[in-house]
């Protein structure tokens, strides 16, 4: 995309079990990447939504808003007995 704008999106990495991160944007549907470090799947994800983004313009439609704050945690829960 040529446009001077830059649009905001939480992304969520989390460890891949085989290694490395698999990283996701939750406001953009299937807009998923990979990377062997943090980085790689940082620079990777960037990739993936500028792709994703000239998608929607090429079909004609917006970019989701991005809503407000995203709060993520780590929660424990109970194993069942």
């Amino acid at each position: 995309m040529n446009d001077s704008k830059n649009l905001k999106f939480t992304a969520v990495f989390e460890e891949d079990p085989d290694g490395g991160f698999v990283v996701s944007i939750p406001t953009l549907p299937g807009c998923l990447s990979h990377g062997q470090t943090f980085e790689e799947a940082k620079k990777n994800i960037q990739e993936a939504v500028g792709l994703y983004l000239e998608v929607l313009k090429e079909k004609g439609e917006e970019a989701p808003e991005v809503s407000g704050e995203t709060i993520l945690a780590t929660i424990l829960a109970p194993m069942p007995a």
